[in-house]
């Protein structure tokens, strides 16, 4: 598997898929290429117009991290990609990854378009902000070697998951994947309040001037009631950006729905 040294010399794992204008997919909080089927389907999807990357985000997957975390890191990982596929590229952004990709863009790199898919801002009236106390709380469990506390405390407190429906997903499969990455929650915590900015998100985001679709699913407001009015806020704040809803998806939005919506607004 291929890999790009960033700036601070991370090791960052990454793959490459088809030819033409540079593609960067910017994962979510529970996303990772091992993981997540859907991004490998997407990019196959895409691979004949797109020069498709995928890659691990700091700390998942394949790739390394570093003692210290800052938002700046991320940033240059994904400025290092884009040298890699020659100094431009579209970037991808799903959940807390759209915010770190719009976030990109904001930070003047060399972003061409942004695709944001559900940034998933805690924002009043539909839901208030976040605790004060999460974050330290989720710093603790994480401290402590605590996983399956940072994770549930990350899904009910973070994310607004009701505690029934975190039971159930504690008893899945699918906890074991949730909690090998659970030191990295954090991160996404940390992507969320740089945007933010104490209550400046609109005034911040509407500093981006990069062509920008923001997207959601028609589904999603049965699982994170917040999301719809947070997707919103966002296409508002950003100058010129265009607004559009997925028929019959969720927060995970299937490969071949949103590929259409993709290659309408690259023109491909």
């Amino acid at each position: 598997m291929p890999t790009i040294t960033s700036k601070d010399g991370t090791r960052i794992a990454y793959q490459r898929e088809g030819s033409g204008p540079a593609l960067i997919h910017v994962a979510g909080a529970i996303q990772h290429r091992a993981i997540d089927p859907t991004l490998a389907q997407l990019s196959a999807l895409l691979a004949d117009s797109f020069t498709v990357i995928l890659y691990d985000r700091r700390g998942r997957g394949e790739s390394a991290d570093a003692p210290r975390y800052a938002v700046e890191r991320e940033l240059e990982d994904i400025a290092a990609l884009i040298d890699v596929v020659g100094g431009r590229a579209a970037l991808l952004g799903y959940s807390s990854g759209a915010v770190l990709a719009a976030e990109a863009a904001l930070a003047g790199l060399p972003v061409e378009s942004l695709m944001l898919y559900e940034p998933p801002f805690a924002l009043p009236p539909a839901r208030q902000p976040m605790p004060a106390d999460y974050l330290p709380k989720l710093d603790g469990y994480i401290a402590r070697g605590d996983r399956d506390g940072a994770a549930r405390h990350f899904f009910i407190a973070g994310a607004g998951v009701p505690p029934d429906m975190v039971e159930g997903m504690a008893a899945s499969p699918f906890w074991s994947v949730v909690t090998a990455i659970a030191p990295t929650l954090a991160y996404d915590t940390r992507i969320l309040e740089r945007a933010y900015a104490d209550g400046a998100l609109a005034q911040r985001w509407a500093g981006i001037t990069t062509p920008t679709l923001v997207l959601d699913g028609e589904a999603t407001p049965t699982e994170l009631p917040y999301i719809r009015h947070a997707v919103e806020t966002v296409a508002a704040a950003i100058p010129n950006a265009r607004r559009r809803t997925l028929p019959g998806q969720g927060h995970g939005p299937a490969a071949e729905a949103i590929a259409p919506a993709l290659r309408e607004f690259l023109g491909a």
